[in-house]
């Protein structure tokens, strides 16, 4: 065991502290991470808030880059000093269906999770990102491309991955029209990977004051819809609707905006269950869809389509002693368009 500092809340709702603790000591198969920058998501909102005490002292943080400090010795395709990255799920069972097609994230005994997870191996729960260091699994470790921004490449491991991989299953590309609902820190994402896809890309917002960053973006398009009938013009244009909100918007009038055989795909998770007009789905064929992360083979071809087209996300650094501030503003919409906590100030 080796000791590492994380930024640890110590009970539900408190805000993340300095707090020294242990990682294991390398396997054969595992890297051991030097975390340089960690991005903040909603999700480590949400379980900093979390109602279990039991599940405190609590690390979060899952979308890493940092560089290789050391390795186990059955890894021979890395070397320390390389930069790499780690996103959301540190393990699977790695035997089921989906783990064998490449889709750990839907493993059947459930992905290990960066943090809160239990270590399939040794027993004990993970800890996240927001510390100095973190050991790993070399298969859910990533090489990270040359001329992509540390900083600016952390929140792809889980903002885009979670954007990419729907992009791409639901066909995503040139002839095609995408429309991305919400201009946040999953959204802004999906726009740079849809436009770089070469689909027609369209911001759907309700925020006049996005429509100029959209663009900037590259959306080709950006649709306003603070008017509940602004998408009334857009009847059957969208292949596909990436919902990156976590609101429980009304789907009706998104379905209409659905072509023939389009898919609504639910990124965000609102916090309340959908109502839907059955009609809405039978006319014209449509389909909705869930989606959650990815798995390894689709966040390495993320990363290398990330570094061929310059995608990073647009963030904000702070240091580990602002955690709470980033937390606090997140949860109030005050960030274009991710924070990042930069670990080794």
């Amino acid at each position: 065991m080796h000791q590492v500092t994380g930024w640890a809340a110590a009970t539900p709702g408190a805000v993340p502290q300095p707090w020294t603790f242990d990682r294991r000591d390398p396997r054969p198969h595992d890297v051991v991470v030097r975390v340089t920058h960690c991005g903040v998501c909603a999700s480590d909102r949400h379980a900093l808030a979390g109602r279990d005490p039991a599940a405190f002292p609590l690390v979060a943080g899952h979308e890493m880059t940092g560089v290789v400090e050391a390795l186990g010795g059955a890894v021979d395709d890395l070397a320390v000093g390389d930069r790499v990255a780690v996103g959301n799920i540190v393990d699977s069972c790695r035997t089921c269906a989906a783990c064998r097609a490449g889709r750990e994230n839907d493993c059947e005994a459930f992905p290990t999770l960066t943090y809160g997870g239990e270590d399939r191996v040794s027993g004990g729960i993970t800890q996240g990102g927001f510390s100095t260091g973190i050991v790993v699994d070399r298969y859910f470790v990533y090489a990270l491309p040359a001329g992509l921004d540390p900083a600016g490449a952390a929140p792809l491991l889980c903002a885009g991955i979670t954007t990419w991989s729907p992009l791409r299953r639901f066909g995503a590309g040139p002839g095609t029209t995408v429309g991305v609902v919400g201009v946040g820190g999953l959204g802004h994402v999906a726009i740079k990977f849809a436009h770089a896809l070469g689909a027609e890309t369209v911001a759907l917002t309700t925020s006049e004051d996005k429509a100029d960053a959209a663009k900037a973006l590259g959306a080709d398009d950006v649709v306003l819809t603070r008017d509940p009938e602004a998408l009334a013009h857009h009847a059957r244009r969208f292949d596909l609707l990436l919902d990156t909100t976590g609101h429980p918007l009304d789907l009706a009038p998104y379905l209409r905006a659905l072509a023939v055989d389009g898919t609504y795909v639910l990124a965000g998770i609102p916090p309340a269950g959908l109502q839907i007009d059955p009609m809405s789905l039978v006319v014209g064929e449509k389909r909705i869809a869930g989606t959650g992360s990815g798995g390894v083979p689709a966040t390495r071809e993320m990363l290398d389509v990330a570094a061929e087209h310059g995608i990073v996300a647009d963030v904000e650094v702070l240091g580990p002693d602002r955690l709470g501030e980033a937390l606090d503003r997140l949860g109030r919409g005050d960030v274009r368009f991710r924070f990042v906590v930069e670990m080794a100030s």
